[in-house]
């Protein structure tokens, strides 16, 4: 007998014995065989309607089995407790290597393992961090019997608490119901049996998608029917900001964001086709993903649907998007709009004429006033006067209107705001923070050109959102030509401009090859600062050198990647050149803003050939023609 066989023969003996009471022997062969048609039926019917993903237009559904990555689980009360104030969220932010935001050093639970260890659970979650993928798992788990993973023999039962649209909730007609559809005889003494016995797995998907009207009877309903079956499993789903700690009976966890390791798990088994395994499509999607230059959408595979998304950009055209803007642009509508339109959500207005181009405005406008501020994290306060102020600027809504009802509305239904401790929030995403900072910048051309022309640029914490913000415009010239300029205002002292004069002059007869003249500067550069990295200075000085060094040799092969620039000869450079670690730390943030300046080009909706052939003719030069410019101290 094959595995499905002999899946479909335990669970038709389960339900035998529980409806009946009896052996399969003593039924009737006439019974076996319906009771046997119906588990094969309910397995597939399960399978078809719970075991495969079709999301964000994708022309054809994935098998859930295929595409699952390992779920992992978080103690509620230890996220809300660790941190008590924004201080002290910020400081430990502030203390990890990387752009996230999730505190990685909370303790992780196998999913699955606290399921078979918890017999009432409630799973919450952000949007899209697959809460109901993992309550349809457990039942696919619960369906193979002694084959799965889950370790109680239970007839699960998978109900969306969004159909629950009625005042006379009957859970255990609907239950039912779903036995009758498959065909399964006497599927009301059945479901009352099993009830009695405890033989049923109960999957309750999606309280927050309750209409609000309805919510608090359904609620009653349900916490009345724990009590009354107690002897059952029970697994519950809901968004976390919707969630009140409405069913006292059971343990309330948080489904983790993915690390790197589940990542790389789900792209691993998202490319299996035969064509993707001969070309290793999933390492080539990975290793994309890992570069410093998509750190940003690393950060977003944190939420396994914008990770599907990625995805699906990938499969498309075999890279993360030609423009970054384009890419994280659609990753917010997703979250704002796209999800709760595929799953048919129908939620209340958040407040009367907030659509969402207008909420859009709304977080870009906070996004910004908060990043200005150097700060991730706020208080609830801090957000709920803002939504109060634009709310009564822009659309003359009273004084008296109840703001933390949007913002909980903002919250339920979008996860664009998240309460990372009791009244603390953040953006769910510093991707999504700095992508709603440069849309607010695109609209305002004069704080981003006081912007460039304060050199924020060098500061790495804004690199994202200036390439953002380029992308975000349908010409980037005028914002290369201010960015030019504020480079140029980085030589500050003439020893400098003497040392880019020769270098510059040196670079066609020291690189040899036929790349743009810009790439054998930066190559040239880069040979300078190697040559200066032995002399006598401090060993931690030369490291910073050597680290200088390799910013030039990447310069050079972003310019021109297609060249292939060598030395001609190593020598000795004007010994009348003297230069101090000053101005050499002058000549980095050159380097950096140059290389800064290519990047905000490649990431550029449109750029005029002929404004960036002019760029790049004076780049990594001192022009004669161009003024001396006066030192300067960015703010």
């Amino acid at each position: 007998m094959n595995l499905a066989k002999a899946i479909a023969k335990d669970l038709a003996i389960l339900f035998i014995k529980t409806a009946w009471e009896k052996s399969v022997e003593e039924i009737s062969p006439h019974i076996q065989l319906q009771i046997f048609k119906a588990s094969n039926r309910y397995i597939r019917n399960y399978a078809r309607r719970h075991g495969r993903l079709k999301v964000l237009g994708m022309s054809r559904p994935v098998s859930l089995e295929r595409v699952y990555t390992t779920v992992q689980l978080l103690d509620k009360q230890e996220i809300l407790l660790n941190y008590a104030t924004v201080e002290a969220l910020e400081k430990n932010y502030r203390q990890g290597t990387d752009r996230w935001i999730e505190d990685t050093k909370k303790s992780r639970q196998i999913g699955i393992d606290v399921a078979n260890r918890e017999q009432y659970l409630t799973v919450l979650g952000q949007p899209g961090v697959g809460k109901s993928t993992f309550l349809r798992k457990i039942g696919l788990e619960a369906l193979k019997g002694r084959h799965g993973k889950y370790k109680h023999i239970c007839f699960p039962v998978f109900l969306e608490l969004k159909r629950f649209d009625g005042l006379d909730l009957n859970i255990e007609e609907q239950i039912a119901k779903e036995l009758e559809i498959c065909g399964f005889p006497n599927a009301e003494a059945f479901t009352k049996k099993s009830l009695q016995q405890g033989k049923l797995l109960v999957l309750l998907d999606g309280l927050d998608e309750v209409p609000t009207k309805k919510l608090t009877n359904v609620i009653h309903e349900l916490n009345d029917f724990f009590d009354k079956h107690f002897k059952n499993r029970f697994i519950a789903s809901c968004r976390i900001a919707a969630y009140k700690g409405y069913f006292k009976s059971c343990t309330d966890v948080v489904v983790a964001p993915f690390n790197r390791k589940q990542i790389k798990q789900f792209i691993d088994n998202w490319f299996q086709t035969e064509l993707d395994i001969q070309q290793n499509t999933a390492n080539k999607c990975w290793e994309l993903l890992q570069r410093a230059e998509n750190a940003a959408a690393m950060e977003l595979a944190q939420t396994p649907l914008l990770l599907t998304f990625l995805c699906l950009v990938y499969d498309r055209s075999q890279s993360l998007s030609d423009n970054r803007s384009r890419l994280y642009k659609k990753a917010l509508d997703i979250l704002l709009e796209e999800w709760a339109s595929e799953k048919r959500l129908q939620h209340d207005m958040i407040y009367q004429g907030l659509h969402s181009e207008l909420e859009k405005v709304l977080l870009s406008e906070f996004a910004y006033e908060k990043f200005t501020g150097d700060q991730l994290f706020f208080s609830k306060g801090t957000i709920i006067d803002h939504i109060a102020n634009f709310l009564k600027d822009t659309l003359d809504a009273p004084e008296s209107l109840n703001c933390k009802e949007v913002l909980n509305a903002i919250e339920v239904q979008q996860g664009i705001l998240v309460e990372r401790a009791e009244d603390v929030y953040s953006f769910s995403h510093l991707t999504i923070q700095e992508f709603l900072v440069a849309r607010y910048l695109a609209k305002d051309l004069r704080k981003l050109n006081m912007l460039v022309s304060s050199v924020r640029f060098l500061d790495s914490r804004w690199q994202e959102v200036f390439l953002l913000a380029t992308g975000l415009q349908d010409s980037a010239d005028n914002l290369l030509l201010e960015m030019e300029k504020a480079t140029h205002k980085q030589v500050k002292t003439e020893g400098l401009r003497r040392l880019i004069r020769v270098l510059s002059q040196q670079a066609n007869s020291e690189i040899e090859g036929d790349g743009k003249l810009a790439a054998k500067r930066a190559l040239c550069i880069a040979f300078f600062l190697k040559h200066a990295s032995s002399y006598s200075y401090e060993v931690s000085d030369r490291v910073v050198l050597e680290s200088f060094c390799e910013k030039a040799q990447s310069l050079s092969q972003l310019i021109d990647n297609s060249s292939s620039l060598k030395y001609v000869s190593v020598r000795t450079f004007d010994p009348e050149i003297s230069i101090s670690l000053e101005e050499l730390s002058g000549l980095n943030n050159y380097l950096t803003s140059t290389l800064v300046m290519v990047r905000c080009r490649q990431a550029a909706l449109r750029v005029s050939p002929k404004v960036w052939h002019q760029i790049e003719r004076r780049m990594l030069t001192v022009p004669e023609q161009m003024p001396f410019f006066p030192a300067f101290t960015p703010r």
